[in-house]
């Protein structure tokens, strides 16, 4: 990994030489736009409004506009900002870890030690972990000055960026604060299901089923021929019929095949002892695999052939003997 930030955090007189690294990435797929008569890439060029001139982003300032009037601000005018130009993590107080609303966290920074004797970073994180505190710290990124926290995660410390708190709006609905009657049997129904979802949880569990599902079309369209040449500027806009209805039911049946295969290789392994972890998808699959089990297993059930009694007996031979005379 590439340090994005170099620094120190500073408390008190102690100060800790580190490098801040990106702790998450994206995993998304890279999508871009193109022109769906010819496949042309679709590029956004900047543009002056004044001129007309397509401007290269070197010679772009930023500017604040009022309505009326408008602010240039250059390059130099935002690092001549005292804030910019700190290079610290300053720490401002710890609090109790529960204390921290999750919905201020914003994106997360690996904290690692930058300098030859690593103790006062190892005291720091030691510290926090055994004191069950965070510190919640002010620091400068990218032209900003930010409210975040330091915090233990294995052994290493993370820096997360908070909002400050005029940017988390109220929750002011009416609806919310209506009181709803819940009888002790409905909170003794509910609590029963929130038991059976009940469980440890496991990050490494859950897939991003979007972005698994569009890698497969995009491989399956790829073994079918149907992409374009990226150097080549081609094709004449047709879009009609083209009769390959076939092949668009092929990638479907790839697509769910795929996804099949994915929930089939998730299942624990037969006779080896497994803690089942439930989430509303599987258990609603797994009540459908039930179901279907059940039908399959029930054989149709036979007509019974009424037993003839006695009584009946006779009276068939008598009409037997009837009708022979």
């Amino acid at each position: 990994m590439r340090a994005i930030w170099s620094g120190s955090i500073a408390f008190g007189l102690v100060n800790v030489p580190v490098k801040a690294y990106g702790a998450t990435e994206d995993h998304d797929v890279d999508l871009h736009q193109v022109h769906d008569a010819d496949g042309g890439r679709i590029r956004y060029q900047r543009k002056c409004e004044k001129c007309g001139k397509k401007i290269p982003y070197e010679r772009i300032d930023k500017a604040f506009d009022d309505g009326e009037r408008t602010v240039v601000l250059s390059d130099e005018d935002m690092e001549a900002l005292p804030a910019e130009k700190s290079r610290e993590i300053d720490v401002v107080q710890f609090v109790p870890n529960d204390q921290i609303d999750p919905i201020m966290l914003e994106r997360s920074y690996y904290l690692a030690p930058d300098s030859k004797s690593p103790k006062a970073y190892a005291l720091l994180r030691q510290t926090l972990e055994e004191t069950e505190l965070t510190a919640v710290v002010k620091f400068a990124l990218r032209q900003k000055t930010r409210l975040g926290i330091l915090r233990v995660r294995g052994d290493v410390l993370v820096l997360q960026g908070m909002l400050w708190a005029d940017e988390v709006r109220e929750a002011e609905f009416a609806s919310a604060r209506t009181a709803s009657k819940i009888s002790p049997q409905e909170m003794k129904m509910s609590a029963a299901l929130v038991k059976q979802f009940t469980t440890d949880f496991t990050p490494e569990e859950f897939e991003d089923d979007y972005q698994v599902q569009l890698r497969t079309l995009i491989r399956e369209k790829l073994k079918q021929g149907d992409a374009l040449d990226t150097e080549a500027t081609f094709g004449t806009g047709d879009t009609s019929d083209t009769g390959e209805e076939g092949g668009v039911i092929d990638l479907m049946e790839a697509l769910k095949r795929s996804i099949a295969n994915k929930r089939t290789s998730a299942k624990p392994a037969a006779g080896k002892s497994a803690v089942t972890r439930s989430t509303p998808d599987s258990k609603r699959a797994e009540t459908a695999a039930q179901k279907k089990s059940s039908t399959k297993k029930k054989a149709p059930a036979k007509k019974k052939t009424p037993t003839k009694t006695k009584a009946s007996e006779s009276t068939a031979a008598r009409t037997k003997t009837r009708k022979g005379a």
